[in-house]
């Protein structure tokens, strides 16, 4: 059984979403918040991961849109331990600037629009669409 690990923000943001760890972590280097030597680590840490690790849009460029796949996220592999990894030093900065993240853990992130060997994409489930039915009345 595959358990996905996602890190996200505990608190949504303006859109109502709640953002994951990169997300995160680049919205404080938009901001200009961080510290010379946290933007130049950043920096060198997205590249990095951007070498190593594949974006799901430049395989799958739907698998995030806001139609089609309402509210999709993306999970990493529980399997995945260099990404997880990689991904403990960006949670680290955000500890460092007091950026709220939860981690949450599932074996069913929905319905999954892209995956690979480490990540997948997944539109989370609903509760009208996905969890409720109807019961037989009983009489």
């Amino acid at each position: 059984m595959t358990v996905y690990v996602r890190f996200q923000s505990v608190v949504p943001n303006r859109s109502g979403r709640f953002p994951g760890v990169f997300a995160l972590a680049n919205g404080l280097a938009r901001s200009g918040d961080l510290s010379p030597e946290d933007a130049a680590w950043h920096r060198a840490a997205n590249d990095r991961a951007n070498t190593m690790y594949t974006d799901p849009t430049t395989v799958e460029p739907d698998c995030y849109d806001r139609v089609l796949n309402p509210g999709a996220r993306s999970w990493f592999r529980s399997s995945s331990v260099e990404l997880l990894e990689m991904t403990k030093e960006y949670l680290d900065l955000l500890d460092r600037y007091d950026v709220g993240w939860v981690e949450l853990r599932t074996t069913s992130p929905g319905r999954i629009t892209y995956a690979d060997e480490v990540q997948c994409v997944a539109v989370p489930p609903t509760f009208d669409e996905d969890w409720h039915r109807p019961r037989p009345i009983r009489g």
